[in-house]
């Protein structure tokens, strides 16, 4: 009967704990690019690119010359229209907006500084055109000027700079306007080894401090790992793969992004057998391996690419039983490791990097027989 049953106790409320944080690739973009397209008469330069960058981060896109990279910047900017796709930033399609109307600033190859204009008024150009209060402008420029460490040169000219203080200030004129989104297009392409790496951890140290979100076109694969959280390769229009610099290297999702990621040997093999994502090749010369990751499209019987990272190749003098032969043919060294070419039969010679002081080391010579071994985890077979 109804009276009969008791009554249950109310359960205790559970103590309010706050909401987890939000993983940061679940909040919204900032910017969000989608299947656009765009053409140059029969030249297809984009090819339907889609991809996502969040608020504050710095995001490159690498790949060799001609490949779409700067093209889909120039999108970004407003001095290209899309013939198909979206460019949505903060939610808003901008693809028809003009280029002074979006909340975003490009700093360009030659920084097209004023030469008539010293370092000041260079910086607060912008500013002035966009009618700013003239305290403001000074307030601002001055914030500029100290953000990229150039006080007591405000007076300059461009003619009186040197390479790195051109791009110091052209930096800063970028910044100046606080936009949303910096596009940078190569910016160091024409400084020195040590200028450039002195600029890197400069335009870093920028990032950090404010915030702003950057997009950067390169070519050179150690500048993106240097600088950037995320990478998207570009080959031939479309992007291949999207990462982190150490996912890219670890685990690249084509034969591309693995010759362009890194140092990389590759060599053509026959797959002999498959269990799962993993595959059993045949070596030239009968040697065999099991247990390749596989990656690209389905690959089954017939011939794979292997890539060998040479800093993951083990070597040791003489020739062993299961491990790939071959002759040295040269030694360097490079201060914290060697250089070694290896020339297995009837294989493109092979790069293995070995640390300083390595036990294997004061055994080679050149001319002499070494065998060759590896983790087959570290390897990577794509399909031909």
């Amino acid at each position: 009967m109804a009276d009969d049953i008791a009554t249950p106790e109310p359960a205790a409320e559970p103590a309010l704990s706050p909401p987890p944080e939000p993983r940061p690739d679940a909040q919204p973009p900032l910017l969000r690019i989608e299947n656009v397209v765009k053409t140059f008469g029969n030249f297809r330069a984009v090819d339907g690119v889609s991809l996502d960058i969040r608020a504050g981060e710095f995001f490159a896109l690498l790949g060799p010359s001609g490949c779409g990279k700067t093209t889909l910047l120039r999108m970004l900017a407003g001095f290209e229209t899309p013939d198909d796709g979206r460019i949505l930033l903060s939610g808003e399609d901008i693809a028809q907006v003009l280029p002074h109307q979006r909340p975003v600033n490009m700093m360009f190859q030659n920084y097209a500084l004023f030469p008539h204009l010293n370092v000041r008024d260079n910086i607060a150009f912008g500013l002035r055109r966009a009618g700013m209060p003239r305290a403001e402008i000074a307030t601002r420029v001055a914030e500029m000027v100290a953000l990229v460490r150039l006080e007591g040169l405000e007076k300059r000219k461009p003619d009186q700079l040197s390479g790195g203080q051109k791009q110091r200030v052209a930096l800063a004129r970028s910044l100046a306007r606080r936009p949303q989104v910096l596009l940078l297009d190569e910016p160091m392409a024409a400084l020195d080894k040590k200028l450039r790496e002195e600029i890197q951890f400069e335009i870093r140290r920028i990032h950090q401090e404010t915030g702003v979100t950057i997009l950067y076109v390169t070519h050179d694969q150690e500048e993106a790992l240097r600088l950037s959280d995320r990478i998207a390769v570009f080959s031939q229009g479309e992007i291949d793969q999207i990462g982190t610099g150490p996912e890219l290297y670890a685990n690249p999702a084509t034969r591309f992004v693995a010759g362009f990621i890194g140092d990389s040997n590759f060599i053509d093999a026959d797959v002999v057998g498959i269990q799962g994502d993993k595959a059993s090749l045949a070596l030239p010369g009968g040697t065999r391996i099991d247990g390749v990751p596989l990656h690209g499209r389905s690959v089954g019987a017939g011939r794979v690419s292997l890539l060998l990272r040479p800093e993951r190749i083990d070597l040791e003098a003489g020739t062993r039983p299961g491990r790939l032969g071959g002759v040295v043919r040269d030694i360097t060294f490079l201060g914290n490791n060697f250089h070694i070419l290896v020339e297995p039969e009837g294989v493109s010679p092979i790069s293995v990097r070995l640390p300083f002081g390595h036990a294997a080391i004061p055994a080679i010579a050149g001319g002499q027989a070494v065998s060759l071994g590896f983790n087959p985890d570290s390897a990577h077979a794509f399909a031909i």
